[in-house]
């Protein structure tokens, strides 16, 4: 598969320039954000960052408080809703086709691995609505096979469904973000007889266990 060059426009850079400085205002004053880890955030270069998705509130938190900011990837039905579609489009985000293979969206995302841009994933693939992390997907373990890329992984505890609406009544609900050391998967894993589909499972189930240890035990859902 080709890669094309990854180019942001000048509107875009200046649209992050100035959103994300607003909305990590807009989350420090719903509640407390408490950071664990940041010394294992690289300080340059290209890596893919993974997270348990727990609400909508997760990415954009995510982004908004990064040293850098980060490419990210959106479920295209996002492309439509009202408000959220004008925020991804601003900030440059990269649509993805949900249950199928999106090859333009899978040749942005390798070009702007190649290009040294941070990536941030949901392995999981969409939001849980409740602590427990669901089965990840394995897009994550093409994008780390292709490029070599380290992962970063994150647990993020705290922004339920009804974060924002308990920080706009003062309850200020305390959101922890807890960063672990980048990794790359293992040269040699135990990988029994199987299909392709079913050892690229092994190896996201390495990747969200990795994610699962940053989380207390309620929060790990699958991967107990």
């Amino acid at each position: 598969m080709s890669v094309e060059r990854y180019k942001l426009p000048w509107y875009k850079s200046l649209f992050r320039i100035i959103a994300r400085p607003a909305f990590r205002l807009i989350f420090k004053l719903l509640g407390p954000i408490k950071f664990i880890g940041r010394e294992n955030i690289p300080s340059k270069g290209a890596y893919l960052v993974v997270f348990n998705h727990v609400s909508l509130y997760d990415a954009p938190l995510l982004v908004a408080t990064w040293p850098r900011a980060l490419e990210v990837l959106g479920a295209q039905d996002i492309w439509s809703r009202p408000g959220q579609n004008i925020l991804v489009r601003g900030y440059g985000a990269i649509p993805v086709l949900r249950g199928e293979i999106d090859r333009d969206a899978v040749t942005k995302i390798l070009a702007a691995l190649r290009s040294e841009r941070p990536v941030i994933m949901a392995p999981e693939g969409g939001r849980s609505h409740g602590q427990g992390m669901q089965p990840g997907k394995s897009g994550v373990v093409f994008f780390v096979e292709a490029t070599g890329v380290p992962v970063v992984p994150v647990g993020i505890i705290g922004t339920k469904d009804d974060y924002y609406q308990q920080g706009s009544r003062g309850q200020r609900p305390e959101v922890v973000v807890t960063i672990g050391k980048p990794f790359h998967l293992p040269d040699k894993m135990d990988m029994p007889a199987g299909s392709p589909r079913e050892l690229r499972q092994i190896k996201v189930d390495y990747i969200m266990r990795q994610v699962a240890a940053l989380l207390p035990k309620d929060y790990r859902g699958y991967y107990q």
